[in-house]
């Protein structure tokens, strides 16, 4: 219940977030989407689908370099305020869903280095 009232007040503060005025994906979609996986990213075990078709959702509007690099920025915020996230199971999500991603899913990642 816990880790459910944190990510919810995640998705508040990163709706309160304004996005780039190029990018159409804003942190609030971002974090809805992804909403399903926050006990796959945390637990692992089996990916759920709904988390995959989220992830797939994303790529499908993350196609411009603004908003692909939007969506890691919005990626890197959400994360910090999820605890226990496991940062290997973020790496690899996108492959466990079938999803390429042309950068790295990383903390570490600069976004505005991605294209």
């Amino acid at each position: 219940m816990a880790l459910a009232l944190r990510f919810i007040t995640c998705l508040v503060l990163t709706v309160c977030i304004v996005a780039s005025v190029d990018a159409a994906i804003s942190c609030g979609t971002v974090a809805s989407s992804l909403a399903p996986c926050i006990n796959y990213l945390s637990k692992g075990g089996v990916v759920p689908p709904p988390c995959c078709a989220g992830v797939t959702k994303l790529n499908g509007m993350a196609q411009t370099t603004p908003d692909r690099q939007q969506a890691c920025k919005c990626l890197q915020s959400t994360a910090k305020s999820v605890a226990g996230l496991n940062p290997s199971l973020a790496a690899g999500l996108p492959g466990k869903c079938g999803v390429s991603i042309p950068y790295p899913i990383s903390m570490s990642t600069n976004c505005d280095n991605v294209k």
